[in-house]
């Protein structure tokens, strides 16, 4: 039920967006012209959507990543949750990397996230995040050695696309992974 909630917000959002221009729109321009709040909700997106990525949207978004982070109370909430859910596309935080690592009874391989850096104090365990499906935001976490690890080459994307569709999406790089049943360090 907490999965299909957290699916269903991001489209209840988007169409509580698009009633609302569009009604504002119809109101303004009179109902002789349906749909127009649509395209204007459309454009509205496309323009954030430039602004977001110029150097002055980058710079605005920088500012307000800044100032959270500074908020007493809040900055802790705000840099966990930045860390759960903006995975990054690149090489720092728990997303990182992809990896395969045994279950409690060593039979099965669960999919993981690891930074692929050791804990303090022991070079030889990495921390690793098996994240729940359909619904990565809550899984466990658990302290594994390194050399259980199986890194795969995929992309955290990827991954947590597998992840929330339950399997019916499988990149080939997870069969390719179980047929070579190696061992890599992350």
């Amino acid at each position: 039920m907490a999965a299909g909630a957290l699916a269903a917000i991001p489209l209840v959002i988007t169409a509580f967006i698009l009633w609302y221009v569009d009604t504002k729109a119809r109101a303004l321009f009179g109902a002789e012209y349906p749909g127009l709040g649509i395209g204007i909700t459309l454009v509205l997106i496309y323009l954030l959507g430039t602004f977001v990525s110029s150097v002055l949207g980058k710079w605005v978004i920088g500012l307000a990543d800044g100032i959270l982070r500074r908020i007493p109370g809040l900055s802790a909430l705000y840099q966990s949750w930045k860390q759960i859910a903006v995975t990054t596309g690149g090489h720092e935080g728990i997303f990182a990397h992809v990896v395969l690592v045994p279950d409690e009874s060593g039979l099965m391989r669960m999919l993981a996230f690891s930074s692929g850096k050791p804990i303090d104090g022991d070079p030889n365990t990495c921390c690793v995040y098996v994240p729940a499906s359909p619904n990565p935001t809550s899984g466990r976490l658990f302290f594994v050695p390194m050399n259980r690890c199986q890194r795969l080459d995929l992309t955290p994307q990827a991954a947590l696309k597998m992840i929330i569709s339950g399997g019916n999406f499988v990149p080939p790089a997870i069969g390719a992974a179980t047929l070579m049943g190696g061992r890599l360090a992350p």
